[in-house]
């Protein structure tokens, strides 16, 4: 299927923009954002999901690959990263007419700290104007979080018993003691529960984050009545989930593809 690539961005700042990647057909496509992972820090980007973009995009779907001020870069960490995604999404409203955008039916996936992120988004659908973060505007069908950091506090923790400097404290402006009251507006297993239809995928051998997140998250998540599942994959260390050439990949799209029929 052939598709149109074009930059977009969605504020001022260099890494305020987004590639959406478009089929041709002619109906209105459904959206996949993808929030790409690396730990909120400004050295990794968006090219990380250029090759799962260009799979859903090849499959039917229209793709909103993000970029966003990370760790490292002016206005990143606390807060900015966080109004950057809901920005980035929320842009969608103004270019779905001239890219024939359905955004009835928009998926938000992340990987690591980009499902992080996403899985923030989730919980911002159902959050009443706080004046804290920037207002989504755009509704979010489902989430889909790949090997996510479910939970700030214990990424800090995983990060402080390996002897490694903390990328979570980074974001956050501090430790999980020093800055409480962020981590509890921002991390998503201290947001549960969240209604909006989530998905957890993470691989066993994940040396990067711990699956035992996703699982904690999830087993939390359903004693409170969160609409989420949990999906297991044997054998799958942290990239190969986004990787398109992988067996593990196929989850992904079953997932996706459950969500929506293209038409």
């Amino acid at each position: 299927m052939m598709s149109n690539k074009v930059k977009i961005s969605y504020g001022k700042h260099h890494s305020q923009y987004g590639v959406l990647r478009v089929p041709e057909r002619k109906k209105p496509c459904p959206v996949v954002v993808l929030i790409h992972g690396g730990f909120w820090q400004s050295k990794y980007d968006l090219e990380e999901n250029n090759l799962i973009a260009e799979d859903l995009t090849s499959r039917g779907h229209a793709t909103w690959n993000i970029e966003y001020r990370r760790v490292g870069e002016e206005g990143g960490g606390w807060k900015g990263t966080f109004n950057d995604v809901i920005d980035a999404i929320n842009h969608l409203s103004q270019v779905k007419e001239s890219y024939h955008l359905d955004l009835s039916n928009v998926i938000v996936m992340g990987h690591s700290a980009g499902a992080h992120l996403a899985l923030w988004l989730a919980s911002r659908t159902e959050t009443k104007s706080d004046q804290m973060f920037n207002k989504l505007l755009v509704s979010i069908k489902k989430v889909i979080s790949l090997a996510g950091v479910t939970d700030l506090k214990k990424m800090w923790e995983f990060h402080e018993e390996k002897g490694m400097k903390s990328h979570v404290s980074a974001l956050m402006g501090g430790s999980p003691q020093e800055v409480a009251e962020r981590y509890k507006v921002v991390s998503p297993i201290e947001l549960l529960p969240i209604k909006t239809d989530h998905v957890l995928i993470h691989g066993v051998k994940d040396r990067h984050v711990p699956i035992k997140l996703s699982k904690d998250y999830y087993f939390k998540a359903t004693e409170q009545g969160s609409n989420v599942r949990l999906i297991v994959l044997p054998y799958v260390e942290h990239f190969k989930i986004i990787d398109p050439t992988s067996t593990a990949w196929n989850s992904v799209i079953d997932i996706i593809c459950s969500s929506r029929a293209l038409g």
